[in-house]
């Protein structure tokens, strides 16, 4: 049922995490993942574009 690549599964806190720095200075995905222990840059870009497409 779930499609994600394995990795791609962030909890809760980490989304809401990645939501709100993504608010704050956008698609600076190194900063971002700095801020998450053992996520990279390159799957945090992932996981954003795998569910936040509105272009």
């Amino acid at each position: 049922q779930n499609s994600e690549e394995p990795g791609l599964e962030f909890s809760e806190d980490e989304a809401a995490l990645i939501i709100r720095m993504y608010n704050l200075i956008g698609e600076r995905w190194s900063l971002i993942a700095g801020r998450i222990p053992g996520r990279s840059a390159e799957q945090i870009k992932k996981y954003w574009n795998c569910r936040h497409t509105f272009k």
